[in-house]
């Protein structure tokens, strides 16, 4: 099994509301967030749950993927997320967008 060292990652705030993050290692970013450390967005919508994430084997993949998921509207990420219930959210993304496995 592939080891990945840089991961895209989406968590659900107390709002509701989605932020999309880039990190090395997920555990300890969701846990920064919710010790209200993370991000500034984060900080106002404690506590956040992490929805998916995806390793990748660059940081350029992994940022690209972050760049493309916050393009999309929040029903086209609620689908994509919904995809990644049922099978590995980086196949869900690299079918998504083809590009990222280039």
């Amino acid at each position: 099994m592939e080891q990945f060292e840089h991961y895209l990652y989406v968590v659900e705030c107390a709002d509701g509301s989605l932020y999309t993050g880039y990190a090395i290692n997920v555990e300890k970013r969701v846990a920064a967030h919710n010790a209200g450390k993370g991000a500034k967005y984060t900080k106002a919508r404690l506590p956040v749950a992490l929805l998916a994430q995806a390793g990748f084997s660059t940081k350029h993949q992994a940022m690209s993927a972050e760049y493309r998921f916050k393009q999309l509207s929040r029903n086209e990420k609620d689908a994509l997320l919904a995809q990644a219930a049922r099978r590995p959210f980086a196949q869900v993304l690299l079918e998504a967008f083809p590009e990222l496995g280039e």
